[in-house]
């Protein structure tokens, strides 16, 4: 337990490490995108305001998609898990807190599942906050009226 316990946490803070460094690379660019046009408020109607919610979204999926696989080839890596293809499916409904059966991981690792789990729900909720953030880029400044 205790080797499932050290990996588990290994695996929280280099996810957690790598989410924060890819957030701070789509708010970097969202700054250089403002820098550029020299505007912080985008219109949501415009098709600027399309293509930054839309890359934003698929930044976030990028993401999530690079910590799903990283756990994905942990669990093939210790043997966890038979395939590559069930070790990429449990650690999507694990990550996202689906949780459909942890029959696929091996009983010795079920700790570790039920840890990416906790740590799915904290990234997808910080993800959220951040897209959040973001999208109130696209209300008009204080004191504007329309």
């Amino acid at each position: 337990m205790l080797l499932e316990l050290a990996l588990a946490t290994l695996m929280v803070l280099i996810t957690v490490i790598l989410h924060g460094a890819g957030l701070l690379v789509l708010g970097r660019l969202m700054e250089g995108r403002e820098q550029a046009s020299g505007r912080t408020r985008i219109s949501p109607a415009s098709i600027e305001g399309a293509i930054v919610a839309v890359l934003a979204a698929f930044g976030l999926l990028i993401l999530h998609g690079l910590e799903i696989w990283f756990y994905a080839v942990v669990y093939r890596g210790i043997g966890a898990v038979e395939t590559m293809r069930d070790a990429v499916y449990f650690s999507t409904i694990t990550y996202a807190s689906i949780g459909f059966s942890d029959s696929v991981i091996a009983d010795q690792w079920k700790l570790l599942g039920a840890i990416e789990g906790i740590n799915g729900a904290l990234l997808l909720g910080w993800s959220i906050a951040f897209f959040v953030t973001l999208m109130t880029r696209f209300l008009p400044a204080r004191g504007h009226r329309q």
